[in-house]
């Protein structure tokens, strides 16, 4: 009995085990495989337009020209002609100095010149020798140059028309070689120092004319003109000096101030494209955009940028005219999606 039992038992495990491991799965068929979604996207044709070659630069308003205002040697101010913000003329004196040492000096020259008058004549006459002569006509001559040297540091004069920007000193100061006793600025015109890139170096002239902008008289446009080219360029930012004078008739710009300058290099029949259809890759400063296929996909394809105007990119390289670029969605595909259009 217990070995019939342990057969019964047996055969049972085995039908079990049959029915478990013995049926095959169904082979899958096309049909149950998931449908690929099309991206919805918006197109543009790719055209050629003109393309204003412009672009902006930011810098600061500085000075045509500046003078430190100060005598060649120590002395004591006696007096004080002008304050900060005065605009003075080119000869004009500002500040006058201790005059002991000037009025010393125009009595021996005056003693000199007497003497060499007496000598000359004696000369002539053959009373003298001619060494003994040329000694006095050199002594002479050396306090002229002296006399004329103390003349233009007693009465300090302006060297330019311009702006009183710093006053150091007051009446009765001594000074003592150091800070200037003025500083005085011409601004008419005045100057702008602008850092171009180098991509652009050949494209700009003297005599080419510039927008400027201040951002402290808006609404207000000024026409500056290039006046120089630096030769050498910033190892560093790889950008080259353009020297922009501005007349500044009106004494409306001032030195210090921010300002925007805007260069033209002409113009490009170029194409263009909504700025939004050129996508940046991730990682990367490369810039893509994908073009619709006849199948219904898209490609990707490596742009280089132009100028930006607006809500467009100019395009260099990467498109043709006529190419059908996805806008709206473009952020979202890689290259051989399928996509559905929805706006041209």
């Amino acid at each position: 009995m217990k070995r019939i039992c342990e057969i019964v038992a047996f055969a049972a495990m085995a039908a079990v085990m049959a029915s478990c491991g013995g049926k095959k799965p169904a082979a899958a068929t096309a049909s149950d495989a998931p449908a690929v979604q099309a991206v919805r996207i918006s197109t543009v044709a790719a055209e050629r337009q003109t393309v204003p070659q412009t672009e902006v630069y930011s810098t600061s308003v500085q000075a045509f020209a500046v003078n430190n205002i100060a005598p060649q040697s120590g002395g004591r101010i006696q007096k004080i002609n002008v304050d900060v913000g005065s605009f003075v003329g080119r000869g004009q004196v500002l500040a006058e100095m201790d005059r002991t040492q000037l009025e010393q000096q125009k009595l021996q020259f005056s003693n000199l010149e007497t003497e060499l008058g007496r000598l000359r004549q004696l000369f002539s006459e053959g009373g003298v020798s001619q060494s003994d002569f040329e000694a006095a006509e050199l002594q002479y001559n050396v306090a002229k140059a002296t006399l004329a040297n103390l003349e233009e540091n007693v009465d300090l004069r302006s060297p330019i028309d311009g702006v009183v920007s710093a006053r150091n000193y007051d009446r009765g100061d001594m000074y003592t070689m150091g800070m200037p006793i003025f500083t005085v600025q011409q601004i008419v015109p005045v100057k702008l120092l602008v850092g171009v890139s180098e991509t652009d170096y050949t494209k700009v002239k003297p005599g080419q004319k510039v927008d400027v902008e201040a951002d402290a008289l808006p609404g207000r446009s000024f026409t500056g003109t290039v006046r120089k080219v630096y030769p050498t360029m910033d190892a560093a930012s790889h950008t080259f000096t353009v020297e922009v004078t501005v007349p500044n008739t009106d004494r409306a710009l001032r030195p210090g101030m921010y300002c925007k300058s805007t260069i033209s290099f002409g113009d490009n029949n170029s194409i263009v494209i909504p700025d939004k259809a050129a996508v940046k890759q991730l990682g990367s400063g490369q810039r893509f955009v994908f073009i619709l296929q006849d199948d219904g996909t898209v490609r990707s394809s490596a742009v280089t940028l132009g100028r930006h105007f607006g809500s467009s990119y100019e395009i260099l390289s990467g498109v043709e005219e006529g190419d059908v670029i996805a806008v709206d969605g473009a952020s979202s595909l890689k290259d051989g999606d399928k996509v559905e259009v929805v706006n041209r």
